[in-house]
């Protein structure tokens, strides 16, 4: 009987896993928190748990999550949420929608920027590129939409020594205060998104 209902249980909760997981939709918005060694810094300067964004593809009817890391690339979705603390995973999408044209060009962004390096030093152009920055610039790109404010560096916390000590190791004396960024709280935050879902 134990048994029996041990495997109801699970059959459940794959069910579960499944509807979720067919209900993602092509430019959906997903946040975690990463574990890489300036995720700390980054929570800390922007007083938020998320580090890390991309946004979720269907390819050949599987979710994939399309981020920056080492390169701008393809990431199955149960493999970007694994390297997340604790599997966990935060799903937004624009409340409007996206029309089909919109996705079409959210997609032909994705090929423009597939490939390219990733930037630690949080430029604001387009030869290396960084998790939210991808994001908001293929949004910008594909719908007119500017998911987040931009902010100047000097704006975030950078008080923490978490922080201090990521800033030396990048920049040395000469931090560039003024350079526009995005952040990944900045986009998780845009009151254009809803929440779709999470664990």
């Amino acid at each position: 009987m134990k048994v029996a209902r041990l495997l109801l249980v699970w059959a459940c909760l794959a069910a579960s896993a499944s509807a979720a997981q067919s209900g993602w939709r092509d430019g959906d918005i997903i946040f975690h928190t990463s574990r890489s060694g300036q995720s700390l810094a980054i929570q800390r300067a922007t007083h938020s748990p998320y580090s890390h964004v991309g946004i979720i593809f269907l390819r050949d009817g599987k979710p994939y999550v399309f981020e920056a890391i080492a390169t701008v690339r393809y990431t199955p979705l149960a493999d970007w949420t694994a390297r997340g603390t604790d599997s966990r995973f935060v799903v937004k999408r624009l409340k409007r929608g996206l029309t089909k044209a919109q996705v079409v060009r959210l997609r032909q962004s994705a090929q423009k920027f597939a490939g390219r390096p990733y930037d630690l030093y949080f430029e604001w152009s387009d030869g290396r590129i960084y998790c939210s920055e991808l994001v908001w610039k293929m949004y910008s790109q594909a719908t007119g939409i500017e998911i987040g404010p931009l902010q100047k560096l000097r704006e975030f916390d950078l008080s923490d020594p978490a922080v201090k000590a990521k800033m030396r190791e990048r920049y040395g004396a000469r931090v560039p205060l003024d350079e526009p960024v995005i952040s990944p709280a900045a986009i998780y935050d845009s009151q254009l998104l809803k929440t779709i879902g999470h664990p």
